[in-house]
This record gives C-alpha cells, structure tokens and sequence, in this order.
C-alpha cells in the first residue's frame, strides 16, 4: 500500500536542496514522537502501593512491555532488514492501532490479569524505529535528520509522561485508564504523519554516490556482513547494551526518581529537563552533516560516546556530593547518557556502512543491537527487584552510571582501534 501524492512529491524533489531534509526530518521527529504515546504514558505513573505475586506491579507492567518490545526487535533484526518501501506506511499504522488496543484492554481487565495487555502493547511497537528511520537513511544529510529523529527519544518520552501525569493529576483519570486516553489524543497525529512521511523522495543520485544504495538484505547478505566485522560490531554492541539499560531505566523509572528526590506532584518535570538536552544533543549531532569524509565522521562518532560517558559520570559524582541539586543532575547525566546513545540509533551504523561501502541497512544492525540491548535491560530490572530490592531508586541508578560508563568508555575505545585497523587493511 502506498499513500504517496506523486505531485507533492515531485515538487518537494524539485525544491531547494535543504527543503527535503528539513521536511523529512520534522515528519519522522513527529511520528516517532507520537509514538511514544501508545509506549510510554503508563511510566508516569508509580501505582503506589500495588504489589502482584510478590513483586512491584509497575515492575511487572514495564517487565511486561520490555518482553514484548525486546522480542519485537529480535523479530526486526530480519523484518526490518527485508522491509520493502512499498509496505511501510501500512505497517506503522497497522502495529500503532494494535497497541493502541491493547490498552483498551488494560484500561478494562482488573491488575494483576492486565499486565498481559502491556507485552501486547509493547510487541508491535519496537518496529516502529526501524520503519521511521528507514526513509532518512543513505543519504548525505542523515545525520541532521537522524539528529532530529532521536532527539524524539528524549524530549517525547518527557512530553507524554508529563501528558500521562496531567490526565491523571489535573483531569482525574485513574492509573489504569491514562495510557489509552493518552493514546487517544495522539492516534489521528500519528496516522497524519505516518502520510506525511510517505511523500518524503527517495534519495537522490549524489545521496547515493555518498552513502551507498540502501536494499532489503537477503540472509546470506546479513550472515556477510557480519561475519566481515563480528570483532567491531561485538565490542559496539556490548557498548550499546550498558547504554540501553541504563537510558531505558532512566526512562522507565524517572516518575520515581523525581518522587525521592521531592518532585513528586510536578507534571512538568519531565519536559524541564529533558528540552535542554534535546536541544543541546541535536545541535551537536547536526553538525556531523558537515563531515564528508564517512570514516572521520566515524572516528567522532566514538569521540562523542566516550565524552558523554564522561560527562555522565561527572555529574553523578558532583550531585553524590551534594555539589549540585536533582535537577542539573538530571539534565547533565540525560546530556551525557544521549551523547552516547543517539550516535549509535542514527549516525554509528549509519557512516560504518558508508566507510566500508557494503551492502547492508542501518536497520539491520540497529536491531541486532536494540536486541540483546533491551534484553540486558530485563535483566537489570529483575535484578533491582530481586537482588537489590531495598536500594533507593536514585543510589541504584547513580551506581548504575558509574558501572555502565566506566566500561562503556573502555569498550568504545577499543571498538575505534578495531575500525582504524580494519580501514587500514581494507584501503
């Protein structure tokens, strides 16, 4: 199925060089954000006091919906991959509208029985990165775009816990009922959007000269690939899973910081402190689009990680202290935590590719990574359940970042070691 409108298409191909970008880069920011209202509303709330088999019921719901998210992007790792043009549009809207039932049902069946309909919920939805990001990639302008894209993770995960918060707080709706009518508001937005994407061209003659064709990739082309770089995609995928775990707590797990740290009854919050990072990691990303040369660009990329490994560590340390208040630190350890994680969900794979000149897809290996990633985040959960259960949330995650960064930055290095060679080899 495709929803393309060939004239407006045509008149955004024709249109000056940076009207394409721009345009395509504001549309997938803004279904990738919508989308964060079918995933993530239900975080915002802490179901204070509800305990199912034993363990935390907020526990078991974002246990659930990362089963069901971290299978999707196992499934994804050949979905994605094999995804053609033709059929993305349906596919993003038929797994929104999926979800999006499945929270009806949450709403409707009593806890503990709905926490089924969360790992419904999260099934569909971790595709949908891949299926946005797949009209962006491959063309000489990717990293703006991308940029702006993954900014979506940082500032739309605020936006619609602040909205589930409102729902709850301001309009009075229970716990149980605010992801679906935060769903709600957003389910025509998306479908819009959705549309809007379509009509994005496909990239151009000098997009491809730059930055390889981008192809569905048949198994042996993916059993290929990796086996050319299993040593450098290893050590960046180790990398990736401490940077997932730790963002993903973060995420999943802020309306609880922000309570022990007395900010419990401020909706706003959540956008307070994630727009200056947006903003902050969007600037620095877009300015990778003015690096030609795909390899440098790669070498930044690993500077970048380990900068803002850095800059997470740094902050920890200084509110551990008591140097600095909540608030900085939540700002300046979200800077650092997306310093790392957004080179690796648009720009990594992106100009690894690029230097190398193979065949392949970002999606490919953005999903082998967001995989074993979201797996690794499953399992520190159920160790803060059950291994460390009477820990603060802010001492567990604070000893979280020293752990994850600390490594990550080891990692990181010697992943660049291993392209430096590997290009030396190759050239």
């Amino acid at each position: 199925m495709t929803l393309t409108v060939p004239a407006f298409q045509k008149k955004l191909a024709n249109a000056p060089s940076f009207v394409v970008p721009v345009f395509a880069a504001i549309v997938a920011f803004l279904t990738y954000s919508c989308m964060y209202a079918f995933r993530k509303p239900f975080t915002s709330a802490t179901f204070a006091g509800i305990t199912a088999f034993g363990i935390s019921y907020k526990i078991l719901l974002v246990v659930a919906q990362l089963i069901g998210y971290t299978l999707s992007k196992f499934l994804g790792i050949k979905l994605i991959a094999e995804m053609k043009t033709h059929r993305r549009a349906i596919s993003i809207i038929g797994l929104i509208v999926f979800s999006w039932v499945a929270l009806l049902f949450f709403g409707f069946v009593p806890a503990p029985y709905n926490i089924i309909f969360l790992f419904l919920n999260g099934l569909p939805l971790g595709l949908i990165w891949g299926l946005v990001f797949s009209y962006l990639e491959g063309r000489k302008a990717t990293e703006f775009m991308g940029a702006v894209l993954t900014v979506s993770f940082i500032f739309s995960s605020g936006m619609v816990k602040s909205v589930g918060k409102w729902l709850v707080v301001d309009i009075h709706l229970s716990e149980f009922w605010m992801p679906f009518f935060t769903g709600l508001i957003f389910i025509l937005p998306i479908i819009l959007f959705v549309f809007l994407l379509e009509q994005i061209p496909p990239p151009t003659r000098e997009d491809i000269e730059l930055r390889t064709e981008r192809l569905p990739m048949t198994a042996q082309q993916r059993k290929d690939f990796v086996t050319s770089f299993l040593p450098g995609i290893i050590l960046l995928v180790i990398t990736y899973i401490g940077l997932s775990i730790i963002r993903d707590f973060r995420d999943s797990f802020a309306a609880d910081i922000w309570k022990e740290a007395g900010f419990e009854k401020s909706p706003s919050i959540f956008t307070t402190t994630e727009i200056p990072t947006s903003i902050i990691v969007l600037v620095m990303m877009s300015f990778l689009i003015l690096v030609k040369d795909n390899f440098k660009a790669l070498v930044i990329n690993h500077i970048m990680v380990v900068a803002g490994f850095g800059i997470a560590i740094l902050s920890t340390f200084l509110y551990s202290a008591g140097m600095i208040t909540a608030v900085p630190w939540m700002i300046f350890n979200g800077l650092g935590l997306y310093m790392g994680y957004v080179p690796f969900n648009c720009m990594m794979f992106e100009r690894m590719i690029a230097s190398f000149k193979r065949p392949a897809n970002v999606g490919f290996l953005m999903y082998i990574a967001d995989s074993f990633g979201y797996l690794g985040s499953i399992g520190v959960l159920f160790y803060k359940e059950f291994g460390q259960h009477n820990i603060s949330w802010i001492r567990f995650f604070s000893l979280m970042i020293y752990l994850v960064c600390a490594t990550g930055i080891v990692f990181t290095i010697f992943s660049q070691l291993y392209f430096n060679r590997k290009k030396h080899l190759t050239s």
